[in-house]
């Protein structure tokens, strides 16, 4: 893994963000087909959020919600994949623990075979996590739920 060398903007406030590129490089990253209006929301409603951009361009987003002392989930780590391998989604993630330090839980949301990148970072695989999700189907059939 290459080492980040070049000098990027880390931001911590969505008012630099265009929602159209934000969306974008969720499609590409790949995390899936998001309307911008919906990131928008998500991202002002999250208590948390990083931006990278190198120059203009937005290369790595994420964001965590938390309730201010217990309970935290990081989601919706994004890296554009030119950028993937030189250590903006480990720096990222750690950037995101910083302001979480202190909660009791931090919880962890992932598509499957990145569980080896979280393993890194301090976090280990749940037993008992739950889900409900409005395409239920869907997230049975990439692995991400059981019926065990």
């Amino acid at each position: 893994m290459e080492e980040i060398n070049v000098v990027y903007s880390w931001v911590y406030e969505e008012s630099r963000v265009d929602w159209d590129k934000l969306s974008e490089l969720y499609r590409i990253a790949p995390l899936g087909n998001i309307l911008p209006s919906e990131l928008q929301t998500a991202f002002t409603n999250s208590r948390y959020k990083c931006f990278v951009f190198d120059g203009d361009l937005l290369i790595a987003a994420g964001r965590a919600l938390a309730d201010g002392v217990d309970s935290s989930y990081i989601c919706d780590v994004a890296v554009h994949p030119d950028y993937q391998g030189k250590g903006l989604g480990t720096e990222l993630v750690r950037r995101l623990l910083v302001k979480l330090k202190g909660y009791r839980k931090i919880i962890l949301f992932s598509v499957p075979g990145k569980e080896r990148f979280y393993k890194k970072l301090g976090f280990d695989k749940m037993n008992t996590a739950m889900a409900i999700f409005k395409n239920q189907e869907a997230f049975l059939q990439t692995g991400i739920l059981s019926k065990d």
